[in-house]
């Protein structure tokens, strides 16, 4: 054990005192201080032969920049601007139409998956293009895949890795991403479970704070990931991360959506993002190929009403094909259901008046929310937009979850296509 001893307020009378953590402005104590360290000078005064030493340390690195200059010209012209576009924080034109290919292909084979595996599919086209990507996990590497197939790992023995193995500390993951991010140059990302944002929350609130575009990829996002039980599933966690400004919450529904948001996320200059991914399989719901990021426009129509529009079903992420289900069933009905899916409310209520009304349009359509999480965030959406009160509803948590397979939670909570076509058909 080494045990390290401090002091507060160092040489000051308010030393190894509270007033020493935040009362440092008063009078009395900057001339104690000053007294106790012999300085002599007025206040924002840097005396000569200080400001001249600081100089000399400066020119110190004069002639290694020169050198750095040096290289850095004598590289190719194509090298020069993908150093540059790095540090601007700018993806390489490639980037997109290879996404939009994995899109395409995605749609015509409609895999039934986990969104964090679709999202390590997804890595594997995206960071042998951007190669300044540098991924990690908190000890979950199996369980986040948050590795691709061309990253080795970055330890003692191999400096050039790109995936760091950062042992079970995601506030130290999180911090140590947000260097990265605030040194440039590179676009880092890590993983941990959707629940262990409460350990990682520091940095990511720091992320935001700093207009930093550092990466959090949360899986496991709701009672879905089954009998690890109520401490490791997320309820409120969601509503935690989009009450935090500055901040994109993706919560993609297929493997579609997770290629759309990670190209929002690795294109985005000053705003973090938090993608959380699902552990059990969920269905693609994008079959048809849209070679546009509509995820960029935060919520959007997945599905048409037939006939008369008189609901509109709202969901996220892995309740995206409850909704679907839903519809089905009352459009058998003849009551003709929207189906909206919204992976990202920060970005559809940055989107402008006309656009939300052309997707959750005024009038007396019956609305409903559906997400594994807990209610708050989603009022804006079930009550403001000129909606209707009475005649909205939430299908979702309002407490902790359980220990039991997923598809038992979802029954036991009542979060069914069931459940969802019932309470619709009830408002109406």
């Amino acid at each position: 054990m080494i045990a390290c001893k401090t002091h507060i307020a160092l040489g000051s009378s308010a030393q190894d005192t509270s007033k020493g953590h935040g009362a440092l402005t008063d009078p009395q104590l900057i001339a104690d201080t000053k007294e106790a360290y012999g300085w002599t000078s007025d206040a924002f005064d840097i005396p000569k032969n200080i400001k001249s030493a600081w100089e000399g340390f400066g020119a110190r690195g004069h002639s290694e920049h020169a050198l750095w200059e040096a290289r850095f010209k004598a590289l190719s012209a194509s090298k020069q601007a993908d150093f540059t576009r790095a540090y601007a924080n700018e993806a390489p034109n490639k980037l997109a139409s290879a996404i939009r290919k994995f899109k395409k292909e995605i749609s015509e084979t409609a895999p039934k998956q986990a969104t964090r595996k679709s999202s390590e599919l997804a890595l594997n086209v995206i960071n042998p293009i951007l190669q300044e990507t540098v991924g990690g996990s908190a000890d979950l590497s199996g369980s986040n895949n948050t590795r691709s197939k061309d990253m080795s790992a970055f330890d003692i023995d191999n400096r050039a890795g790109r995936y760091v193995y950062w042992g079970i500390r995601e506030h130290g993951m999180a911090s140590a991403m947000n260097g990265m991010a605030l040194h440039g140059g590179m676009r880092p990302y890590g993983g941990t479970f959707m629940c262990f944002t409460d350990y990682a929350r520091p940095a990511m609130r720091l992320a935001a704070l700093m207009k930093v575009p550092t990466v959090f990829v949360m899986t496991h996002d709701s009672i879905g990931l089954g009998e690890d039980g109520p401490t490791h599933q997320p309820v409120e966690h969601l509503a935690i991360s989009r009450a935090t400004p500055n901040t994109y919450v993706f919560r993609p529904a297929d493997a579609v959506e997770t290629a759309e948001a990670w190209e929002l996320a690795f294109t985005s200059p000053k705003t973090p993002s938090v993608l959380a991914l699902s552990r059990q399989n969920l269905p693609t719901v994008r079959l048809s190929h849209k070679s546009a990021n509509l995820s960029a426009r935060g919520a959007y129509v997945l599905a048409e009403a037939t006939g008369k529009r008189e609901v509109i079903l709202i969901a996220t992420g892995s309740e995206v094909s409850l909704a679907i289900e839903a519809r089905d069933m009352l459009q058998e009905k003849g009551i003709g259901t929207r189906v909206v899916s919204m992976p990202c409310m920060e970005l559809f209520a940055a989107q402008d008046e006309r656009y939300r009304r052309s997707v959750l349009p005024a009038g007396s359509a019956v609305r409903v929310g559906i997400e594994a999480g807990i209610r708050q965030g989603w009022d804006q959406w079930l009550l403001g937009e000129r909606a209707r009160a009475n005649r909205s509803a939430f299908i979702g948590m309002s407490g902790f979850g359980a220990s039991a397979p997923a598809g038992t939670l979802f029954e036991h909570f009542g979060i069914t296509a069931k459940a969802v076509a019932s309470c619709a058909e009830e408002l109406r």
